[in-house]
Order: C-alpha cells, then sequence, then structure tokens
C-alpha cells in the first residue's frame, strides 16, 4: 500500500457566514492571531509527514497563491531594516511546502472541489483538509492516515457536537473494530434532523481517501443547488471498500464568528510572545465586567 504522501485543501467556498469581510478577503486568509488559517492547514500537512499540497481554488482568491510564494521586494525591504523575525516569517510560508494551486472553475460543491484534483493525487491515498476546521496540532491527521494504514480503506475525521447540533452536519453511524481508536462507519446522513441521526458524530473536516473516492464523485448526480456532495460520494465507498473513522477532540469552525473568536483566543494564548500579557489582560476583563 503506497504512504499518505499528498493533500488537497479545498479553498473555493465564498465564506458568506463571516460577512462582510469576506467580500474582498478570501475566508481561508482571515488571520488567526497573525497567520492566515489556510497556513495552519497546510503546517498541519507538514507536521503529518505530507509536503506536497494541493490548494483547490476560485475566482477572487489570487491572495492564497501569493500568501504560498516569494516576495522579493518585501523580503529585500524587511532585510535591509534588519527585520529578521518578520523575514523568517514571511520566508516560513513559502518554503513549508511543496504547494500547487489549481482553480475550481465553477462553483459545483465540495465534491467537485475534491474531483478536480485527480490529475494532481493520480493513484494514491491523499488527505483532504478543510481550512476552516482549525485543528490545534496534527494529531488528528496523523490518527486518519493510521486508520488508512491499519484497514486499507479510506478513514474520517469525527467530532462530537450536541444533539441537538447534529441537523446542522454530515452524522456518522459507528461502531468499534479491533484496532484501537479506528471505528467502522456503518451509516452517513447528510443533515439529519435530531431524531433521525444515527449518532452526535459529525463530520469533522478531515479525510484520508483511496484513489476510489474519485470514481465515487463520477458516480454522483449534483443535489440541493446543483452541486456535488462529498458525502454522497463517502456513501458509495460505504457500500463498497468500507470506510473507517477516529474521533476528533479540540478543534475550531473558523467559518462561525464565535469559534472565530475563540480560536484566536486560544491560539494567542499558546503563544510564548503574547501569552502572558494577553492572558493577564483577558482576566482582568473577565473580572473587570462580571463575565
Amino acid at each position: 500500500m503506497p504512504p499518505v504522501r499528498k493533500a488537497v485543501i479545498p479553498a473555493a467556498g465564498l465564506g458568506t457566514r463571516v460577512l462582510p469581510v469576506t467580500k474582498v478577503v478570501p475566508k481561508e486568509m482571515l488571520p488567526i492571531v497573525d497567520t492566515p488559517a489556510i497556513q495552519y492547514a497546510v503546517e498541519e500537512c507538514v507536521a503529518a509527514g505530507v509536503d506536497d499540497i494541493l490548494i483547490v481554488t476560485g475566482r477572487g482568491k489570487r491572495a492564497i497563491e501569493d500568501h504560498f510564494d516569494r516576495q522579493p521586494e518585501l523580503e529585500a525591504e524587511l532585510e535591509a531594516k534588519g527585520k529578521t523575525d518578520e523575514l523568517a516569517a514571511v520566508r516560513r510560508s513559502a518554503e513549508l511546502a511543496r504547494v500547487h494551486a489549481v482553480r475550481q472553475l465553477s462553483p459545483l460543491g465540495l465534491g467537485h472541489a475534491v474531483s478536480v484534483a485527480r490529475d494532481h493525487v493520480g493513484d494514491e491515498p491523499f488527505c483532504v483538509l478543510l481550512p476552516d476546521e482549525l485543528m490545534v496540532d496534527a494529531g488528528p491527521l496523523r490518527a486518519l492516515i493510521a486508520a488508512h494504514e491499519a484497514t486499507g480503506t479510506s478513514a474520517i475525521g469525527l467530532a462530537e457536537v450536541a444533539p441537538e447540533d447534529i441537523s446542522r452536519y454530515g452524522a456518522a453511524g459507528v461502531e468499534p473494530t479491533d484496532v484501537a481508536g479506528v471505528l467502522r462507519v456503518t451509516a452517513l446522513v447528510e443533515k439529519p434532523p435530531a431524531d433521525e441521526a444515527p449518532s452526535n458524530l459529525s463530520v469533522a473536516g478531515r479525510y484520508v481517501f483511496t484513489p476510489a473516492i474519485f470514481d465515487a464523485l463520477a458516480r454522483i448526480t449534483p443535489g440541493q443547488g446543483g452541486e456535488l456532495q462529498l458525502t454522497d460520494a463517502m456513501v458509495l465507498l460505504l457500500a463498497g471498500e468500507g470506510l473507517h473513522a477516529a474521533v476528533i477532540e479540540r478543534r475550531h469552525d473558523t467559518g462561525n464568528k464565535l469559534d472565530y473568536l475563540k480560536a484566536n483566543v486560544e491560539f494567542a494564548l499558546r503563544r510564548p510572545d503574547l501569552a502572558a500579557e494577553f492572558g493577564s489582560w483577558l482576566a482582568e476583563v473577565v473580572r473587570r465586567d462580571g463575565l
């Protein structure tokens, strides 16, 4: 079985949940402290041993490609002024990994965005990371790669949500396996009513797919809004080669305004250069306002 060497990051969405800023700024470029959200996804891939990354972009997303490119004029200015830390940060984004980009020419859904990566991925297993879903480290992605290696099937990340919230997500039914931390997926339902959901485990934006996902995507038909749903293709995998999962903890949905703010607080408190002063200020705000 070939190793997982490549990743696909769909980044063509319009970001309507965080308007108005996303009218002109790609949602994937919204900063978590001082780093674009999509860079965390790339860093997560690299930390999991995956450094060949294809970003699927769309109209108005040129800033994403520019972020992972060199900027000689800016670098020369920073070097001339002796701003070594800033220079290192600018160069780091261009040197993290082998980053490629391809356009999704029409907004035909997440399934279609993954399908346009077929030529780049070829006949290999690969990761898919939704950059809206921000992980605190690469542990979940490593767990999914391990689940794939143990089972030979595709593996998806699942996260517990409040039962009353499951209708906002794809929901999975699961059963245990003999492999520690690996679940067998028995059902997948897109945005089910709470009383019909197979569990309160939602699909959580991290996947490791076998190449069979591309044939499955070619077989499905457009759903609501004329979009190809990735969940529909995963249902075909479930009925064919099978599908496994691992439960993910400590994630933020940065497309949700409240969760975006929480992510900024958590990541700031993990920064050695910010934690002490920011933490003290935050505690003072809580005391002052009686929160």
